[in-house]
């Protein structure tokens, strides 16, 4: 039998308007009327996120508000297991999409609460400076609406029976003028938590490359193969010729302590991000912060012991006999007789 055919669709590509292209997709596109999500082509398109990950973000967005949206909860719901959703939320976290925080109820028990934003990167434009004090505008715009600018009074009420009503003025009232048209916004609540943080303190510096003491060409050759064999015990750790050219002097720094190859290979490729964005910038950031001190010497690792003072010995100038002192001179008998007077 022959593949079986959409009469359907073949007749919908038959009304489209204009010249199909010659290879590539083509949109039959439809309105919808119910049941619908708008997704932005900032998720849909985004490269740096997996099609697991765009999947589960257009999933989560149309789930109805309150709906669990945990590991288990999404791996019950649908066909993939809980180590590809879990990393896909790793992935929408780790973008902006999704917030997951640990808060405690009333009643003492700690639950996950789930945020999802579909749009983290308009969270972050600059806003006007009457809209930053009203915070942001998560809820549906205030609808304008047009009304004459001048509005009767309405007419006042029957005074009760025992207050006498005030007697109407005499002066005529002036002749409104013309009528005039003015936006009334919806009222807004006084105070909008602020979802956004306020900027904070400008970040410091990055630290520099560590530099050896000398860069002999044994340390840069060894340095200069242990950076190029990086990619062989991690696959996204694939570093170019000038990145490498530039690791090296921090490369040889490690070598130049002492470190094993080993050592700084495992440095440098254990528990690595899913997936590594910028390869260079994260080894250079694991060599500067994870650099170890110089291995100590010998006489660092010497207890210390108390120092003993030996007084040398002396040879008596009198009578020749051994004695300690510091300087030459007589011992304690010659001395003794010395200072008694003769008889």
């Amino acid at each position: 039998m022959d593949t079986p055919q959409n009469t359907a669709l073949m007749r919908a590509l038959a009304e489209v308007p204009g010249p199909l292209p010659t290879s590539g997709v083509v949109h039959i596109t439809l309105p919808h009327t119910e049941r619908f999500t708008v997704v932005g082509n900032h998720l849909a398109q985004n490269a740096a996120l997996s099609t697991a990950a765009v999947g589960f973000a257009v999933r989560i967005q149309s789930l109805p508000q309150g709906t669990e949206v945990g590991i288990k909860a999404l791996a019950a719901r649908f066909p993939e297991g809980e180590k590809l959703i879990a990393a896909a939320l790793r992935e929408l976290e780790a973008h902006g999409y999704l917030q997951r925080t640990r808060v405690r109820l009333p009643n003492g028990r700690m639950v996950t609460r789930t945020v999802f934003c579909n749009h983290p990167e308009a969270l972050l434009r600059p806003r006007p400076a009457d809209a930053s004090k009203r915070g942001p505008d998560l809820v549906a715009a205030p609808v304008a609406v047009s009304v004459p600018a001048h509005i009767p009074a309405p007419a006042p009420a029957p005074a009760p029976p025992h207050v006498t009503a005030p007697a109407p003025e005499t002066h005529q009232a002036p002749a409104p003028s013309p009528v005039t048209r003015q936006s009334v916004t919806a009222h807004r609540p006084v105070s909008t938590p602020r979802l956004v943080p306020r900027p904070t303190a400008p970040k410091a510096p990055p630290r520099p490359l560590p530099q050896p003491r000398e860069l002999t060409p044994g340390l840069q050759q060894a340095a200069v193969a242990l950076l190029s064999d990086l990619r062989r015990h991690a696959p996204g750790l694939v570093l170019s010729e000038a990145d490498i050219e530039r690791l090296t002097p921090a490369t040889a720094t490690w070598l130049e302590r002492d470190a094993h190859p080993d050592t700084i290979r495992r440095a440098l490729t254990t528990d690595l991000p899913q997936p590594v964005k910028y390869p260079a910038k994260f080894v250079r950031h694991r060599l500067t912060v994870l650099l170890p001190p110089p291995l100590p010497g010998t006489e660092e690792l010497a207890p210390a012991r108390p120092r003993t003072v030996v007084i040398p010995l002396q040879t008596c100038e009198g009578c020749e006999r051994a004695f300690r002192s510091r300087t030459p001179s007589l011992c304690r008998d010659c001395r003794t007789a010395c200072e008694q007077p003769a008889a």
